[in-house]
């Protein structure tokens, strides 16, 4: 068919699965290669996110004017995010009720729409034409074929994956980050066994995963079109390969060892979720799958773990599937394994982990609060290291058993669990970032993102990077090395690496620890240098290694 088509990229967010800028999601792409597998040339499709049509009137009017409009959007995982605005009810609205053409709408939206974390998921607008309550790209193909009136639902087959997830890769090229600061989300295995109260992912039914070298093909694809980040993801990832439930050792080696040698200048390999009782049940196996990921990663890797609540009584309650020991033990294992640090001790760790929390799960009081701030102290006197800690209040979804139970306790406890966050951050992630990320460590390809005021913010690309704050103005879209210098609650500081000392500005200068305004103003009044050792006169030791000549 001839076709015109405008994919909107509204952002996703669900289980180990982002899509707002600089991510770009599997649902775009295998879109994209679905419309290609029905016949419609790749020079007719257009790709725009939401920020893009806000922005541009034109962008937006030649999306309204389209002969197929396609929306792809929803959060099952609300989140506030740096690098776009996750597509609003009225504005999907707005979308269909303009569009001149045909409309459809799909990806984790089928769940409901959400804006904000807490809320029960609303209906999708009417104005849609259609509403892909399967898989997206199955609606898509299936309406095609169908010249535009109608398409079974259904979840596309493995063969269909395959197919499209090589056949669309081509649509990254479209992306307004392209191609310096984008990641490309690659799936592999979703699905579910367990039946936590709250989530969606068992929704698409048993686990299933795909072939290693089926992953690496759609890898290859990517890079081929600039693409050297890539974040993998599944529900549970330590179990690739098996039944959702068993590790398989050689099915992650046969990915990773495959993936390092496909891609031409990898940047960014990191994945997203663990569940912590594969580690305690499987440790020899988990133990291997875990040795093979901190091998060919980058650094600083991010493995969720979704403990959610350190309640016992809140676990029970929503089918959750770890205890606190469990956990502890799996947080134990990912430091002994991944903890290490690569370039002269002074990078991110290899692997670490991290903690989900949800609040307002049924069965949770006031002493639930408590009892999460006490288990994350433990891990904390313990030594051990997490990269992140993830508290949300819970969404409900129809088709989970949180849905009837509804938002009750989220409103009920509104107050406390802002108090709570509050003490987290100041007395657990303040110091566990400092032990993450000593001063001095340097943080590899950071990417300008925006000014506020003088400073500029930055992040790596990378399963949940930090956010880096610069005291001094650097071009939007730059990108460079960095070595950190102070801690905020979820922030760094840091400088651009290595300094100049006959180049930098007095704001660099007096960032970095032990310098201050004072000795900053002497280094500028005693250049040039033609060593590094002339510094001495001056600085630290500790300022030292932020230098370079």
């Amino acid at each position: 068919m001839d076709l015109e088509v405008a994919i909107v990229d509204g952002y996703v967010d669900e289980p180990a699965h982002h899509g707002a800028p600089p991510y770009i999601s599997t649902y775009p792409r295998y879109v994209s290669g679905a419309l290609v597998d029905s016949g419609i040339s790749r020079d007719s499709i257009k790709y725009y996110t939401i920020d893009q049509i806000r922005d541009d009137s034109e962008k937006y009017r030649k999306a309204i004017c389209s002969d197929l409009l396609i929306v792809v959007t929803g959060m099952a995982v609300p989140v506030n995010s740096v690098g776009g605005d996750y597509m609003e009810r009225d504005e999907m609205d707005e979308l269909a009720s303009k569009a001149q053409g045909t409309t459809l709408i799909g990806g984790p939206v089928q769940f409901g729409v959400l804006e904000k974390g807490g809320e029960v998921a609303k209906g999708i607008p009417e104005s849609f034409d259609f509403v892909a309550e399967g898989d997206i790209e199955a609606a898509v193909f299936d309406l095609v074929h169908n010249d535009l009136e109608g398409f079974n639902k259904r979840q596309r087959s493995l063969d269909e994956l395959e197919r499209w997830s090589k056949k669309g890769a081509f649509i990254v090229q479209q992306h307004p980050n392209h191609p310096d600061y984008i990641i490309t989300e690659v799936k592999i295995g979703r699905g579910c066994p367990f039946n936590c109260s709250f989530c969606i992912e068992p929704l698409y039914g048993k686990p299933t995963f795909r072939n290693p070298e089926k992953v690496v093909e759609e890898v290859k694809a990517l890079n081929s079109f600039g693409i050297n980040d890539f974040r993998l993801q599944a529900p549970n990832f330590l179990t690739y390969g098996g039944d959702g439930v068993h590790p398989n050792p050689e099915a992650m080696e046969k990915l990773y060892s495959g993936i390092n040698e496909a891609v031409n200048n990898l940047e960014t390999l990191h994945l997203d979720n663990f569940n912590a009782n594969v580690i305690v049940n499987y440790p020899e196996k988990s133990r291997r799958c875990l040795e093979t990921i901190a091998k060919y990663n980058t650094p600083g890797d991010t493995c969720s773990l979704g403990l959610e609540s350190a309640d016992s009584a809140v676990q029970e309650a929503n089918n959750l599937t770890i205890s606190n020991q469990e956990c502890m033990e799996a947080v134990e294992m990912i430091n002994e394994i991944g903890g290490f640090r690569v370039n002269n001790e002074r990078s991110l760790p290899k692997l670490l982990p991290g903690i989900n929390f949800v609040f307002g799960l049924k069965g949770q009081t006031e002493g639930t609060f408590e009892k999460n701030f006490d288990f994350l102290k433990k891990i904390y006197d313990k030594g051990l290291m997490l990269r992140r800690i993830n508290l949300r209040q819970v969404s409900t979804h129809p088709g989970t058993e949180m849905y009837d139970f509804g938002n009750r306790l989220v409103k009920e406890h509104k107050s406390l669990f802002h108090k709570w966050k509050e003490r987290i951050r100041k007395k657990i992630d303040n110091p566990m970032l400092e032990r993450v990320a000593p001063p001095g460590t340097v943080i590899r390809n950071v990417y300008a993102e925006y000014h506020e005021g003088k400073k500029t913010f930055a992040r790596p690309l990378g399963s949940y990077p930090l956010l880096i704050g610069l005291n001094e103005k650097y071009e939007i879209g730059s990108k460079f090395d960095v070595a950190v210098t102070d801690y905020g609650y979820r922030s760094i500081s840091g400088v651009k690496y290595p300094l100049d000392p006959n180049s930098a500005s007095m704001n660099e200068l007096s960032s970095v620890p032990g310098v201050g305004q004072k000795r900053a103003g002497k280094l500028v009044i005693n250049q040039p240098y033609d060593s590094l050792k002339e510094l001495t006169k001056i600085l630290e030791e500790k300022s030292l290694k932020f230098f370079e000549l």
